[in-house]
């Protein structure tokens, strides 16, 4: 198995590309923690690794906007597990709608303090105790708007871009250390996030739902959503040791929708 041995923190697992990696990480022998706010879907999914794969799992409510609570948090991992993460998936993230003009300085913060503050706070927890091992692997699920932008999500692309800055320069201060950084950008994937994107798009032009939804898959070349697993598998790759070579980078899972 690709990750055997290796214990893996993960936020954002409770549901959509966050759960799919902590299921895709456990089948390749993964120690699994997934981390969220909410403690009934990171339980639930714990449970249903364990149960299904048996691999030891943890639940952890964590709120990456907090400090003292990602700390917290990697602390109960280390108690838990007997050591910090081997692997670190900064997942967790939000995303809003609305005109740069009506974008409130909340707004901005709030995207901010979780998409690259959530990423920096995660990673500046588990990283000093993967440079003592020389060997570790953070992977950032940013997004296509980590590379280009569009209407109604300035907060949100620039969050994203600033992930992507964090990326390649950590990545290139970690490379002689045994330790990787990468970012995955994925387009509209089948989540609940792209579903309240289907809902803003009834809500602000009056198309139907299935109007909305087409309108989003027509965006790829491949008019389709890409699946959690799809960006999952890509994540077992950069876990892997089969991936040591791949750092700094940002890999688009997208079906073609941005070509750089």
């Amino acid at each position: 198995m690709k990750l055997a041995n290796r214990l893996a923190f993960i936020t954002g697992g409770g549901r959509g590309i966050g759960r799919a990696i902590a299921f895709e990480f456990a089948r390749e022998g993964a120690s699994v923690a997934v981390a969220a706010r909410t403690r009934e879907h990171v339980e639930e999914v714990a449970k249903e690794i364990a149960d299904d794969l048996g691999v030891q799992t943890l639940a952890i409510e964590c709120d990456v906007e907090n400090t003292a609570n990602v700390n917290e948090a990697i602390d109960g991992f280390r108690a838990h597990f007997g050591r910090g993460p081997d692997i670190v998936v900064n997942n967790a993230g939000l995303v809003e709608t609305e005109l740069f003009i009506r974008t409130d300085e909340q707004m901005w913060e709030r995207h901010l303090n979780v998409n690259l503050g959530g990423t920096f706070r995660c990673t500046h927890a588990a990283l000093p105790e993967m440079i003592e091992s020389r060997w570790g692997r953070i992977i950032n699920i940013a997004s296509i708007a980590a590379k280009t932008g569009a209407p109604y999500i300035s907060a949100y692309a620039a969050s994203k871009h600033g992930v992507l800055g964090l990326t390649r320069s950590l990545a290139l201060e970690v490379a002689t250390q045994g330790i990787t950084v990468n970012a995955i950008c994925p387009g509209y994937v089948d989540t609940e996030m792209t579903l309240r994107g289907v809902e803003n798009i009834v809500a602000r032009t009056g198309k139907s739902a299935d109007e909305a939804l087409r309108t989003i898959m027509n965006m790829s070349p491949q008019h389709r959503l890409v699946t959690p697993e799809e960006v999952a598998a890509l994540a077992v790759l950069l876990a892997s040791e089969a991936g040591r070579g791949i750092n700094g980078q940002a890999i688009n899972v997208d079906g073609g929708t941005v070509l750089f």
